[in-house]
């Protein structure tokens, strides 16, 4: 019931905003327009011209404005000119500053104890507001300036709680009090970018912040996961519901750019659709230079199309028929977004509020950095939460936990109320004399290269593991793996379990390198898909990469992140009898079970129904169960 009353706020909020969502029946498609764009709309000619590019290719909700980057202000004529040239034609404006100085010089940003920076930062803050009542203050609202003005006033402090303490005064002093004096109406939002683990270290405060500001928005690119950030595909849906937790109610959106679509339309569209599986009330196209910029190229066309994906190159590219009569030939980034919308529209509207396997992320903590976003790629679905959940039957633990000085008491009670915990062997190695007063374990500097995991299977591939060790019949290794392990001499635990009290403390061994957990075999999935969502009435089987999407009204999606088709399993309740496609209205009905498979024989007796299905590269399938009212 509590999960449910935290949630209503989201609900609500999604409500008013579909109620003026306009082209769209419950989200809100808006474009972010950086100043040199804004700028430039003292032209007319310009400004019409360009409109007509992207207004022909996408429907479009709201235009945000923006009036600062790199030190360019846009002047006040420029701002109402284009606020009206917009609002002619029906369309929302919103503004946005960006506080960088120079953006080429790797980000450089404001020094916030230097007085001159400080006056413009509030300057610039009041010049928005007096044209808008809303704004939305870009990625660079944190400091990475070490000046000697800053070193002087960091003094003995780390830089993490000296910008923590900076941006959180300079955010209430220089942004939100002086917007407010000139715009009592005014709603002031932060933009928070998706890279949120390593938040505190540059001053973006998520304890104090979204409380500060009217709202919270979120970056949901992902681009290309072995381009500089490394973040996974699974982000682009995980950050979305981590920012909702800090502050029901008051995350507004997502925002995605044009990274990644070098790799394929599919890679950009695929980012808009699973910021939008999030619920969230609108989305932010990153940016109107882009969406004109960006041309659709013969190398955007993947070769895994015209295979029936969700993303369909062939229809994206067929002429747009315009309500005058006319058409026009799609040409530039903003018609893959808008056929992805008109796509999505159809049924995002009938999903449930997200939920999922509960991990527990105290705030301005390291360790075990974005692993969520790796494991919601091997079919467990997340939700982070930055207060340790007391309602679960099992509790995901990464390093992150150790920030809390009361975690092991939090942990046994857990247990003790015959409930799960599960740590990673990060958790373990980083706090082992507190494990240790419920079970003796140990995660050592020793590294071992397995590559069989005996019954469960093998892979193509040596793996690095960190060696967990423990007392022989105190726990249990669930899964194991050795090199070989089968005929071989060695084999270490992938998954331990360790009873305690009421309850089990489970132990899961993350590669060294966390893209190794792909290469897991299905078996062994199978095993830790188990255990951690035992709080979810549905799971899937079967490879990696693959991403389950959970909602509370009985709505699920599955959705595949590999280059060729794959097959899973659906494992629900009993007493769901059949699966209903939401888009093509096709039914699953429950298969046979296969008594037996030898690697059941492991694994306890389960009532559960299974329902087999295929699905295409990059693509997702929407269900809904349908309960046996018998």
């Amino acid at each position: 019931m509590k999960q449910k009353l935290i949630l209503i706020p989201l609900m609500t909020t999604c409500l008013l905003l579909s109620l003026h969502a306009g082209n769209y029946r419950s989200f809100k498609v808006s474009v972010y327009t950086r100043a040199y764009e804004v700028e430039k709309m003292k032209d007319l000619h310009w400004l019409d011209s360009t409109w007509n590019i992207i207004s022909q290719q996408i429907k479009v909700d709201k235009i945000y404005l923006e009036t600062h980057r790199d030190l360019l202000i846009v002047p006040s004529e420029t701002l109402e000119q284009a606020k009206k040239f917009f609002h002619d034609r029906g369309i929302e404006t919103g503004g946005g500053i960006t506080y960088t100085i120079n953006e080429a010089n790797s980000f450089e940003t404001f020094c916030y104890s230097n007085p001159e920076h400080r006056k413009l930062v509030q300057e610039i803050a009041e010049h928005t507001a007096k044209h808008f009542d809303d704004y939305i203050l870009d990625d660079f609202f944190f400091t990475s300036c070490k000046s000697d003005i800053e070193i002087k006033a960091k003094g003995t402090q780390s830089w993490t709680d000296y910008r923590l303490k900076l941006m959180t005064e300079a955010g209430q002093n220089l942004i939100m009090k002086p917007s407010k004096k000139v715009n009592p109406n005014v709603k002031v939002i932060i933009k928070y970018p998706n890279w949120y683990d390593h938040f505190q270290g540059l001053g973006f405060d998520l304890k104090n912040g979204p409380h500060l500001f009217d709202g919270v928005w979120t970056g949901t690119e992902t681009r290309d996961p072995g381009g500089d950030q490394h973040l996974q595909n699974y982000l682009s849906y995980n950050i979305i519901r981590y920012f909702e937790n800090l502050r029901p109610g008051h995350n507004f959106g997502g925002w995605v750019d044009s990274g990644g679509s070098h790799m394929g339309m599919d890679r950009y569209a695929e980012q808009l659709w699973l910021t939008m599986f999030s619920k969230t009330p609108e989305m932010i196209l990153f940016a109107y230079n882009q969406l004109l910029g960006v041309s659709i190229r013969p190398q955007h066309r993947t070769p895994w199309q015209g295979q029936g994906t969700s993303f369909d190159f062939d229809e994206m590219m067929k002429p747009i028929q315009l309500a005058n009569g006319q058409t026009v030939k799609p040409t530039t980034l903003a018609r893959a977004a808008g056929i992805t919308f008109e796509q999505i529209d159809k049924f995002v509207y009938k999903l449930g509020n997200p939920i999922g396997i509960k991990s527990y992320k105290p705030y301005h903590s390291l360790g075990d950095d974005f692993l969520q976003n790796y494991l919601g790629m091997i079919g467990l679905p997340m939700d982070m939460y930055s207060e340790f959940p007391t309602d679960q039957k099992v509790v995901l633990l990464t390093e992150q936990a150790k920030y809390d000085e009361q975690i092991i008491s939090k942990i046994k009670t857990q247990l003790q109320k015959g409930k799960d915990i599960v740590i990673t062997s990060s958790l373990l190695k980083a706090i082992p004399d507190k494990i240790a007063d419920i079970a003796e374990l140990r995660c050592t500097d020793l590294k071992a290269l397995v590559n069989d995991f005996g019954r469960y299977g093998t892979i193509d591939r040596d793996i690095l593991i960190p060696q967990v060790r423990y007392q022989t019949n105190d726990s249990w290794e669930m899964v194991s793996a050795g090199r070989p392990l089968n005929g071989g001499v060695s084999g270490y635990p992938i998954l331990l379990r360790a009873p305690y009290s009421q309850g089990n403390l489970f132990v899961l061994t993350i590669p060294d390198d966390m893209g190794n957990l792909y290469d897991y075999p299905e078996g062994a999935l199978n095993v830790i898909r188990r255990i951690l969502s035992q709080d979810l009435d549905i799971r899937i089987e079967g490879p990696s990469k693959v991403s389950l999407f959970v909602y509370d009204n009985g709505t699920f999606i599955v959705e595949s992140f590999n280059d060729t088709p794959v097959n899973i399993k659906i494992l629900t309740d009993e007493n769901i009898e059949s699966l209903t496609d939401i888009i093509d209205g096709s039914v699953l009905t429950p298969k046979e079970k296969d008594v037996n498979n030898p690697i059941r024989r492991y694994q306890p007796v389960e009532s559960k129904n299974e329902y087999t299905l295929t699905l295409m590269p990059h693509s997702y399938r929407v269900f809904e169960k349908k309960n046996n009212t018998k």
